[in-house]
């Protein structure tokens, strides 16, 4: 029975995790301590949801080409907008935005790059690390977005940006290292 992908759990969790992301920059730009604790409590929910909805796809086999679609933006759309408006509020020390920016790059430069290959019928599959990677990113934003709450952050909270933004590269070049040929036309 084919299913409207619309009405899948796992659709609707990916969906609501886009849509979050208006509210949690609306409230970190509010710059009210009670609106950051708020920003920081829908981020965690939205960032645990990339788990949640990977999970019920799997355990009820809910599995649709929007959601294979959808879930990797969800997660790009929620770390750039994030980071954009940690950057704008100052969350983000210029130290800070180098593994920031690092992040940026890798997050709008592979998508291309798999989209470019996907039109050659060339695929390139999401390594353990490139999922791990993810996590890390949504981590140390998290930490971020939580400095100005908890005292005593700062360190922990640039030392996990830069553990990500570091992945994050990391990752960035497995992934064109490993599509090289298909760019060079090396080994055709």
């Amino acid at each position: 029975m084919n299913r409207n992908p619309l009405t899948l759990v796992p659709n609707i969790i990916t969906i609501a995790r886009i849509a979050a992301i208006i509210p949690i920059a609306a409230l970190v730009m509010w710059g009210e301590p009670l609106a950051r604790s708020l920003a920081l409590f829908l981020y965690i929910v939205a960032a645990v949801s990339d788990w949640v909805d990977g999970y019920l796809a799997r355990a009820w086999n809910q599995y649709s080409d929007l959601g294979r679609m959808l879930d990797p933006i969800a997660d790009k759309i929620l770390v750039i907008i994030l980071i954009a408006v940690l950057a704008w509020d100052r969350s983000l020390s210029a130290l800070d935005l180098i593994p920031a920016v690092a992040i940026l790059f890798r997050e709008t430069f592979i998508p291309g790059l798999r989209e470019f290959l996907g039109n050659k019928t060339v695929v390139l599959p999401v390594t353990r690390l490139a999922k791990w990677k993810t996590t890390i990113q949504l981590v140390a934003l998290g930490v971020v977005l939580a400095e100005p709450i908890v005292p005593g952050l700062n360190l922990v909270s640039d030392l996990v940006l830069w553990i990500a933004g570091a992945i994050t590269l990391w990752t960035g070049w497995d992934y064109l290292r490993a599509s090289w040929p298909h760019l060079s036309g090396v080994g055709k």
